[in-house]
């Protein structure tokens, strides 16, 4: 993936940065301001790898400044860090945050929540003193915890906005299919399982002949006057049988959805 290079001259940014650090509060805002301009295409990068085609580009773009906007007024010119390496986690963090924001609906667990800030933080600090984005290695080491739960939390995040069944696939919207026309029908076998998996511990807390009672009717397919000719029952009686067990299977049912 190719990667996002300045094209500002390093020591005049310096110098920049420099002044910033010592400027009253109108000058301050003219170098802010020159800085930003020589940095816009940072910006217009990050959201480049962003972007969704649920949330408009400008929208991205002015989130994006907001982080170069931080990283610049966070910067320290004397350690020796390249301001794009320590710019550029500000910039994706600030993306990063506005995409969970608009999916709050979606819930981290705290455990996660507390370790993906923790990294945000981890990740800005050690891009400052290293010059460059850190590994995984590096961040399981500084935060103090095993690299599996690094790379949960980096990547547990990933898919922040719900794009609707009616939005085109792909970027080209004229006479693109929508998700809807990709997603697969719906199986009629998911919903027996689920009822399956309900009425099974009911049917183990039945006598032993009305659960033979039910296997020969509806897994054997025995016609009543057959399963009443096995048990010596008239076959009105076994038709009594199968709708009172009905019956106690059904408000066993409702009976644990009340409770649930």
């Amino acid at each position: 993936m190719p990667t996002y290079t300045s094209v500002a001259p390093q020591n005049e940014d310096t110098e920049l940065f420099r002044a910033l650090a010592r400027a009253d509060a109108a000058e301050r805002e003219r170098i802010q301001s020159t800085l930003v301009h020589r940095y816009t295409g940072l910006v217009r990068w990050v959201v480049a790898r962003h972007r969704t085609s649920s949330i408009d580009r400008r929208d991205l773009e002015q989130v994006g400044f907001v982080g170069l906007i931080l990283a610049i007024q966070r910067f320290d010119p004397d350690r020796g860090v390249e301001f794009i390496s320590f710019a550029r986690p500000t910039v994706q963090g600030e993306i990063r945050r506005y995409f969970r924001d608009r999916s709050r609906w979606i819930r981290l667990p705290r455990r996660l929540q507390e370790t993906k800030a923790r990294l945000n933080k981890a990740t800005e600090t050690l891009s400052h003193r290293l010059g460059r984005s850190p590994t995984v290695a590096e961040l399981a080491a500084d935060v103090g915890i095993a690299e599996e739960l690094v790379l949960e939390a980096m990547t547990v995040g990933d898919h922040y906005v719900l794009d609707s069944l009616d939005s085109p696939i792909g970027r080209d919207d004229d006479g693109a299919p929508s998700l809807s026309e990709a997603v697969g029908a719906v199986d009629p076998a998911i919903e027996m399982f689920l009822d399956c998996r309900s009425v099974a511990p009911l049917v183990a807390r039945l006598s032993e002949r009305d659960r033979t009672i039910l296997h020969w009717r509806f897994y054997e397919e025995l016609t009543q006057g057959e399963i009443g000719r096995r048990l010596g029952y008239s076959q009105m009686h076994i038709s009594r049988l199968i709708a009172q067990i009905l019956a106690e299977l059904r408000h066993g049912l409702q009976a644990a959805e009340a409770l649930a």
